[in-house]
């Protein structure tokens, strides 16, 4: 970038800066990590690990960006359960990914000085034992933390959670030896929702996609039932504090309504 367009990006991004912390922020931000291949294949890289190597990266920018605004929850969907179709190389490599990054999360001092909690949401027994110790140990390592809450989704989709969280929920009932009947009286939304991947956080008020794609393709089912929604064409790996700030600003200027 020559020097007169860097000092233009950041001019404009202090200004962007300033009206959006001049009103109120999202409390919960969910992001669709879209865009990876189309990315590496614009800048020649074919290699499958360096492509998700970069994704990857990116989660440190959107960290800086949800602590400057003072966001207090943002989950990040970085492999869904359909993702398990593809070839089993690409596979081996996003999870290769995201151990890597796990396993620096839980070491990064930017993380403990921000007492950013990570978590990982999702259907986590499909997932290979190496990814699930480093889960692990991000979580057990930010366990007692209170600032950002840092929400991985991997393995994760929305059918399979709201399954796993209705039969969560007739489990608890059998357990406490319950009748057919009374399964059946106890299952309303409230007592779903306390069995979701994410019981206990708000949800959602803002989900943003990058790379071009309008849906949802199943993230965050339930509980984006009255989120507002803002897609990009910037593909993920290439996603700037200007596009945050801009979903962010279109937020802002929305005027929600919980009904129809």
């Amino acid at each position: 970038m020559a020097p007169m367009f860097r000092l233009l990006y950041y001019l404009y991004a202090r200004r962007l800066a300033r009206e959006v912390k001049s009103r109120p922020t999202p409390r919960h931000i969910g992001i669709i990590l879209d865009g990876n291949r189309r990315h590496g294949r614009s800048r020649g890289i074919t290699e499958p690990r360096e492509l998700y190597d970069l994704g990857a990266n990116k989660l440190d920018d959107v960290l800086d960006w949800c602590a400057e605004l003072g966001i207090p929850t943002v989950t990040l969907w970085v492999f869904s359960t359909d993702n398990f179709q593809r070839p089993a190389e690409e596979v081996s490599c996003i999870f290769a990914s995201i151990e890597a990054k796990l396993t620096a999360l839980a070491c990064d001092p930017a993380i403990h000085r921000r007492r950013v909690r990570v978590r990982a949401i999702g259907c986590l027994d499909m997932l290979p034992l190496p990814l699930l110790s480093a889960i692990a140990a991000a979580e057990r390592a930010t366990a007692s933390y209170d600032g950002l809450e840092l929400n991985i989704a991997v393995a994760y989709g929305g059918r399979q959670e709201i399954a796993d969280a209705v039969r969560a929920l007739l489990n608890c009932v059998i357990a406490r030896q319950g009748t057919l009947a009374a399964a059946i009286e106890e299952i309303t939304p409230d007592a779903i929702a306390g069995h979701l991947y994410t019981a206990g956080l708000p949800d959602p008020d803002l989900i943003i996609r990058t790379s071009g794609e309008i849906r949802l393709s199943g993230f965050l089912l339930w509980q984006s039932a009255h989120s507002e929604f803002y897609f990009t064409d910037v593909l993920w790996p290439a996603f700037r504090k200007i596009d945050f700030l801009r979903a962010i600003r279109s937020f802002q200027q929305r005027r929600r309504r919980y009904g129809c």
